[in-house]
């Protein structure tokens, strides 16, 4: 069997203190793949910077120039992890027959990437990195991924338990994530309808190795948020279920009342009715925000704005025409780079 061409491609944000250490490790693994002839020395690392404040841009462009295996994708601004990730995989898809991606933090098992690209060989086009456990989650977290699977499930979505974006897709696969093109992508949502023969490959997850999370609480119930209400109407019909339910209890209340009306016991006092007011009104509010959610997603995808802007793009001719964002061409960016002291 010929060995195929792996890209790995990791999208990174604000990621100076640990992509040193990332580039080594995720080197090392190709390395030792390419001498055990499981994949092709032609195989890579794509990083992909989205947006950096810091100098991750500026590592990655480094590392390139001096390493073959290593090259570097920049976004022209930050644009969320998920697109990010979609950059680097249809950047990578061009020149390879497979892609990993996983996350900077290397919190992933980097050793379960050789069993990937032993189930990739024996037929499989999606391997997804499952997690055997979360103990090293905090106790909220680990309830709070655990109601979100369970929620997803019950609204039908069919997501793989404990795996987030750490997988092999195939490059024939990866062809068939390009037809998806809704500007809402929940990547771990939209993978397993692809379908295809695939496996899962389980592991144990490691503590991040430098820097601070990318997804603190506000992210990650904005993600999760957005993943449900991207793949299922539940919610909308939980509301109507809800409105039915409280204009049937209205009705019911309407006629107890009447009823004691009639037989001269009527009841008096406004705290009932206050209350009833409010609970009905903020039914209402919450009816209308879900509402809103969904339209506004119909809007943003009604404009059809493309989901990233790529400022450098390594798999593109290099010619004097492909500049960086301060109007540099590549030869003129790679002279000026040099130029800059060494950080530490």
């Amino acid at each position: 069997m010929i060995e195929p061409v792996l890209t790995i491609v990791v999208p990174c944000f604000n990621e100076e203190q640990v992509l040193p250490q990332t580039i080594t490790e995720l080197e090392k693994v190709l390395r030792n793949l390419v001498d055990e002839n499981l994949i092709a020395s032609s195989s890579r690392i794509l990083l992909v910077d989205d947006g950096s404040r810091d100098n991750t841009w500026r590592l990655i462009y480094k590392a390139s120039l001096h390493n073959q295996m290593i090259k570097g994708l920049k976004l022209s601004r930050n644009v969320g992890h998920q697109n990010a990730l979609l950059a680097g995989l249809n950047s990578a898809k061009e020149v390879s027959d497979c892609v990993i991606s996983i996350d900077a933090d290397l919190q992933d098992d980097t050793d379960v990437i050789r069993e990937f690209i032993i189930k990739y060989r024996d037929g499989c086009e999606i391997v997804y990195g499952v997690r055997r456990k979360r103990d090293t989650d905090t106790v909220f977290k680990r309830k709070t991924a655990e109601m979100f699977y369970s929620i997803m499930k019950k609204m039908g979505v069919n997501l793989v338990y404990n795996h987030a974006d750490f997988r092999l897709m195939s490059k024939r696969a990866l062809q068939e994530l390009e037809k998806f093109q809704e500007v809402n992508m929940f990547l771990r949502g939209i993978v397993p309808l692809i379908g295809f023969q695939s496996a899962s490959v389980y592991y144990d997850r490691k503590e991040r190795l430098a820097g601070e999370t990318k997804y603190p609480l506000k992210k990650m119930l904005a993600f999760a948020f957005d993943g449900i209400t991207s793949f299922s109407v539940t919610p909308i019909r939980m509301v109507l279920l809800i409105g039915f339910l409280s204009f049937f209890g209205s009705c019911a209340c309407g006629i107890y009342f009447l009823i004691l009306k009639l037989i001269g016991e009527t009841a008096t006092g406004w705290t009932s009715l206050i209350t009833s007011i409010w609970l009905l009104g903020g039914l209402q509010l919450i009816a209308m925000g879900l509402i809103g959610e969904y339209i506004g997603k119909i809007y943003k995808e009604s404009k059809g704005r493309p989901k990233y802007i790529i400022d450098f793009n390594p798999f593109l001719p290099i010619t004097g025409r492909q500049t960086n964002s301060q109007g540099l061409d590549h030869e003129a960016y790679t002279l000026n780079l040099k130029k800059l002291p060494e950080t530490n």
